[in-house]
């Protein structure tokens, strides 16, 4: 009842002018943002991080959160439209989605989706109302050790299980924790990798991090390999949904919220996976099996659905435990840092009210959404008819901007160059973008509690192990990386030849592994790999 009562003060926080208005701002930013292909809300968090730092934090975190959600909203239109995802946790739709369109419906696609967002992205904030809270409490009771091990199994998470290679995970994850040790230690006040250059003293802040590898990068590499002329659209006409959409829609719906949610609050979960279980789960329970590959609304429906419960249970090891299991979770977290409010299980007890402000803004964005989506649809789809070279130099324009915003200094922008070439031989060589970005910001908290661990141990390592808590979380580490060895044993024993399964791990007549391997490999852009020319 607590909980209630502080979601209702939450909306008397949210529902005066300015609020309402940041957040109306927020949804419509994030859903062009999500349409266009190669822009995703991380990108977009980051580039407007500068500019929210004259802002209240309640006003900016209340445009994040539309962003967030319109972004989810909005990566379907193009997965639709152009079968090019617009965010990589839209590639599963993509694969239905845009055989209705050839079909000639776009509009029940495009409807369904929407609807399905909003339903699940409502339940998904509910239970972020009930569940966030007990998790704090529990996470209050945990120490440095237990603390050290929740976050190492983030690490493995975000490295050795979303991406398709876990040496490339972890390379990457290595990068982040590399550029999060830059600066001054804070215990024995040596600088550490700052190669003698003063202005690197006090670390290279997460800003110009995330802009110069998601802004820079991105606009790089579209550069390099995308064709430039604007993509040729499939008319979509006013969307909406007969009566027999709306019987083969709503149980999808509600099963992709179960599958959403749990994965969104696990961390190192993403939306990429549950949106693909959502899908097999689908075509098995379908009684339409044969329209799947050939434009089955459920395979629009349950997707889509997990895909936003998925961004709400985003939210919970993000307010809860400090931890992000996305990249546009991570910035948000940095931005919280930025303010000088601390993340983590006593952010709720320091900041209540603006932890329910965020909150509330949730479900307001998430109905303005669906009132901006339904008839706005056609519209939303011209933002594709943009040229690419005028869209990504202003991208650039604003990065530098942003970047050079951060702290006032020259040498900023010779570093988001330098981080941008980053994030171009990133997505040359196929390493995630998520495992760097959570390195650098998880890096330096880490290493707080690995040390702490140890002093309280008297140098001890068996001050690592903890309690159980600890002991569950370097077990889940040691069963992840050892699985390929594990796997391999079962089969020999069982005397398989290696194969990868019995064909049940994607749609029929396809290798049901390639969209989520894309996703999750190629800077989450997974939509855009047929125009690379790779």
């Amino acid at each position: 009842m607590d909980n209630l009562n502080a979601l209702l003060q939450g909306f008397g926080d949210v529902l005066t002018p300015t609020n309402l208005l940041f957040a109306l701002a927020g949804v419509i930013i994030g859903t062009a943002v999500g349409v266009l292909p190669g822009i995703g809300p991380a990108m977009t968090v980051a580039l407007l991080l500068p500019v929210t730092y004259g802002l209240e934090p309640a006003q900016a975190l209340i445009m994040f959160a539309g962003i967030f959600y319109g972004g989810m909203y909005g990566g379907s239109t193009t997965s639709i439209l152009l079968n090019t995802p617009g965010e990589s946790s839209s590639v599963v739709t993509a694969i239905e989605g845009n055989m209705m369109a050839k079909a000639g419906r776009a509009a029940q696609a495009l409807a369904t989706a929407a609807i399905g967002s909003f339903i699940a992205g409502t339940i998904g904030t509910m239970l972020l109302v009930l569940v966030m809270p007990q998790i704090v409490k529990f996470a209050v009771t945990l120490g440095s050790p237990e603390y050290l091990a929740i976050i190492v199994v983030a690490f493995v998470g975000v490295s050795a299980v979303l991406g398709s290679s876990r040496i490339r995970g972890l390379a990457s994850l290595l990068i982040g924790l590399s550029i999060g040790l830059v600066g001054i230690d804070r215990v024995t006040g040596q600088q550490r990798l700052t190669l003698g250059i003063p202005q690197l003293a006090d670390g290279i802040d997460v800003v110009v991090v995330a802009v110069g590898i998601f802004a820079v990068g991105e606009g790089l590499w579209v550069a390099a390999h995308l064709r430039r002329k604007a993509a040729e659209v499939i008319p979509v006409g006013q969307p909406w949904m007969g009566k027999q959409d709306w019987k083969r829609s709503w149980k999808p719906w509600l099963r992709g919220t179960a599958f959403g949610f749990p994965f969104g609050a696990i961390p190192a979960g993403g939306a990429e996976l549950p949106t693909f279980m959502s899908y097999m789960t689908e075509r098995k329970l379908s009684k339409h099996p044969e329209e799947f590959g050939k434009g089955a609304i459920e395979g629009v429906a349950g997707p889509e659905a997990a895909n936003n419960a998925s961004a709400a249970g985003t939210l919970v090891p993000m307010l809860a435990l400090g931890l992000p299991t996305n990249a546009t979770a991570a910035i948000m977290l940095a931005a919280i840092q930025g303010w000088g409010i601390e993340p983590g299980p006593t952010l709720l007890a320091r900041e209540p009210k603006l932890v329910w402000a965020l909150i509330a803004s949730l479900f307001i964005g998430n109905t303005m959404l669906l009132l901006l989506n339904l008839p706005l649809a056609p519209a939303w789809a011209k933002l594709l008819q943009i040229p690419r070279p005028y869209l990504y130099a202003g991208i650039l324009f604003f990065a530098s901007m942003g970047a050079y915003a951060v702290q006032g200094q020259p040498f900023d922008l010779y570093l988001l160059l330098l981080l941008g070439l980053l994030g171009f031989a990133m997505r040359r060589f196929g390493l995630p973008v998520l495992p760097m970005i959570v390195g650098v910001i998880l890096g330096p908290l880490a290493e707080l509690h690995f040390r702490r661990s140890l002093q309280l141990s008297g140098g001890e390592w068996s001050g690592l192990l903890g309690g159980p808590v600890a002991w569950v979380g370097y077990g889940i580490v040691v069963l992840v990386l050892a699985w390929p060895l594990i796997a391999a044993i079962v089969r020999r024993v069982r005397g398989d030849d290696g194969g990868d399964g019995d064909g049940t791990n994607g749609p029929a007549g396809s290798d049901g592994r390639d969209p989520l391997k894309s996703a999750t490999t190629n800077f989450g852009r997974g939509g855009n790999v047929p125009d690379m020319g790779m």
